[in-house]
């Protein structure tokens, strides 16, 4: 099973994105476990996951959680805006497989 963890500002403007995002994982046979969390809690949940994608709105942080992240392993990236205003759980879910398996999980 891949855990795929996503951040943003609040925790709710990502809560839409992982529905579609399991929807898109369960039409592609693919076991996964997505959750997302408001940036303050990002740092804590990310020992639990296999990668971290974090909100265009939280940018500026990437390199902060960058740090943490690259200590126990798991690839953190900005998800593409036009994905993220799209809701477009598939998009963002193929990006999260890729970094997941560039990082050998």
């Amino acid at each position: 099973m891949k855990r795929i963890l996503l951040a943003c500002s609040s925790g709710m403007s990502t809560s839409l994105l992982v529905e579609k995002m399991k929807q898109a994982a369960l039409q592609k046979g693919v076991d996964v476990e997505i959750w997302a969390v408001a940036q303050d809690k990002a740092s804590t949940e990310m020992d639990k996951a296999d990668v971290l994608l974090i909100g265009p709105q939280m940018r500026f942080l990437k390199q902060k959680l960058e740090e943490k992240a690259d200590e126990i392993n798991i690839p953190v990236d900005v998800i593409e805006p036009v994905a993220y205003g799209r809701a477009d759980g598939e998009a963002v879910l193929n990006r999260a497989l890729e970094l997941i398996r560039e990082r050998g999980h």
